[in-house]
């Protein structure tokens, strides 16, 4: 299977949606569309991962250069990992609980809920 990445805006937030497998191969891609919205300006990015099937530690290891990219710009970063998704359930958020690194990340059921502005919306899910 091969991995897509759909970008979006949704205000100042820049969407990826990713969908797939993250692997040694794909994995270069995501980490790619990172550093070009980053390099476009774009320092509010959201991760929609609720359509990856799976993800090995190259993919968590994108993710954490993720993270550490956009705190270096001052930036915001947040995962959409959802308990439903991906067939049954959220492949990347088992895989970062399991590894002991979702707390890492600012982690939401959906995209409404990681751009909203509401309070609830504000407050990261619990790792």
């Amino acid at each position: 299977m091969s991995l897509k990445v759909v970008e979006e805006n949704r205000g100042e937030w820049a969407v990826l949606r990713v969908s797939g497998e993250m692997d040694l191969v794909t994995s270069p891609a995501v980490r790619q569309h990172v550093h070009d919205a980053v390099a476009e300006g774009r320092h509010s990015l959201v991760l929609d991962l609720s359509d990856v099937l799976f993800c090995d530690s190259s993919g968590v290891g994108v993710l954490i250069a993720s993270r550490r990219l956009m705190r270096s710009c001052a930036g915001r970063l947040r995962l959409i990992l959802p308990a439903q998704g991906a067939e049954d359930g959220s492949h990347v958020n088992r895989v970062l609980a399991a590894l002991g690194v979702r707390r890492l990340f600012d982690c939401y059921p959906d995209l409404a809920a990681a751009t909203g502005r509401t309070a609830a919306a504000d407050r990261p899910l619990s790792a």
